[in-house]
């Protein structure tokens, strides 16, 4: 009886294996040449079809290449302007037209550069020299030469730069060791309506800057603040709330053990504060002086509005603008000042990247 069965069972496999190749062909026919050669083309690229099956390496493949153009595009977005920059600083300007085109003709290299504007006096830093020297109190006449501008001549490029850096750095030093100070009594000292006046104060964050700016120029001439230094300072010696927001979050992953061990041992608040927190939080506040850092120093709407243009206290960015309105046509120190002025902030944000996004990272930690 087994024999009998496996005999009709293979005779009934033989009558149904050219019903299915027929059956194959002719769907296989069904398909047009077109609907193959798509199906090719999908399979390529990794796509399966009714009629191709792709590969799934090849789908990988073809994902990552998609990826890195995509990402190589944005790069290329983020780093030409930086490139453009540089090369527009040494663009020879001073007796062409060329400065009133350079945003437009410049693509790479610009056309009439330092290195070939045919002039013995030109070199290859010309435009740097003029910066350092007198780029912020001449201009170019309708004659083609530099005339002196109706600039306050006693003040220069390194007047401006010692103004930045004196915006920057006294702020941010006791403005960040005052965030830190609030950041620690909210995060680690427990008294009554503690977290009711953080969050009021947090809540500052959602009003615009620039939307209360007309208030602030009101208050700050009504005590004598506008038109001199202490507008740019000392408004900034209080700290900031974002800043005591992103130390608070990062100490509260700091063991709560460590302040009751001081507290037995006799140590007072501000002993803890400057013994144990301080150096524990150092990478938190390093990080956010940083980051702090950077917006005093591009801080051009704070000049603009609360320090007169023709004033010895102008910042940096703020007597770029002046010197791009006296310097007529000849925009080569204009740009050159540019990079003068984007520089150092590259330079820190290059040498404490790592700092900085490591900080970020670790304010995530929760109470």
């Amino acid at each position: 009886m087994d024999n009998n069965e496996n005999m009709e069972n293979m005779e009934n496999n033989e009558n149904m294996q050219p019903a299915e190749a027929q059956a194959a062909v002719q769907e296989k026919k069904e398909y047009s040449s077109l609907r193959y050669a798509w199906g090719a083309f999908l399979a390529f690229f990794g796509i399966s079809s009714k009629t191709h099956r792709g590969s799934k390496k090849r789908a990988k493949l073809v994902a990552d290449i998609a990826t890195y153009v995509v990402l190589l595009f944005g790069a290329f977005l983020m780093v030409y302007p930086f490139w453009w920059m540089l090369a527009g600083s040494f663009a020879y300007t001073g007796d062409t037209t060329e400065g009133l085109n350079i945003l437009n003709k410049l693509t790479w290299w610009p056309s009439t550069s330092t290195l070939n504007s045919g002039l013995d006096h030109v070199h290859f830093f010309y435009n740097y020299q003029i910066l350092f020297t007198s780029g912020m109190v001449n201009k170019i006449g309708d004659d083609g030469l530099r005339e002196t501008a109706p600039f306050n001549v006693n003040f220069n490029y390194w007047v401006a730069l010692g103004n930045n850096l004196f915006y920057s750095i006294v702020p941010v030093v006791v403005g960040v060791i005052t965030s830190a100070s609030a950041a620690f009594s909210f995060a680690k000292i427990n008294w009554i309506g503690r977290n009711k006046v953080f969050f009021f104060l947090l809540a500052a964050i959602m009003v615009p800057g620039p939307s209360i700016m007309m208030a602030q120029y009101a208050l700050y001439y009504e005590m004598g603040f506008t038109d001199n230094w202490a507008v740019m300072v000392i408004p900034g010696l209080f700290g900031s709330i974002m800043t005591a927001f992103f130390i608070r979050q990062f100490l509260f992953g700091m063991p709560t053990s460590i302040i009751e061990a001081a507290k037995i041992d006799g140590a007072g608040y501000f002993r803890i504060f400057t013994q144990f927190i301080l150096p524990l939080a150092m990478p938190a506040i390093m990080a956010q002086g940083l980051l702090s850092f950077m917006g005093c120093w591009n801080n051009y709407v704070g000049s603009y509005i609360f320090i007169e243009p023709n004033s010895i206290w102008v910042n940096l960015p703020h007597a770029m603008s002046i010197m791009e309105g006296k310097q007529d046509k000849d925009m080569g120190p204009v740009i050159a000042a540019s990079v003068m002025c984007v520089l150092p902030v590259l330079i820190l944000f290059g040498c404490f990247q790592r700092l900085i996004i490591g900080s970020l990272m670790l304010t995530g930690s929760k109470e």
